[in-house]
């Protein structure tokens, strides 16, 4: 990826990282799914048949704002 800036304050050199999901049977990464929420039968999110992506994260230096991007399939 090319040089990253922030949108909110125009800031250079986003630094990266990643937004942690503790969650129950969770893979310790959150993920993009594709499509408004939908609930199961007992309250959780329906995600079966439903394009997932993980998702990079950058926080400005600066500002502190993060920008999250939806990179790869997960």
């Amino acid at each position: 990826m090319s040089e990253l800036h922030c949108t909110h304050c125009g800031e250079g050199g986003l630094e990266p990282g990643f937004i942690m999901d503790q969650g129950e049977h969770s893979k310790g990464f959150a993920r993009w799914v594709e499509g408004a929420l939908e609930r199961g039968l007992l309250g959780g999110a329906r995600l079966m048949g439903r394009p997932k992506w993980e998702i990079d994260a950058y926080r400005c230096r600066y500002c502190h704002h993060l920008e999250l991007f939806a990179s790869r399939p997960a």
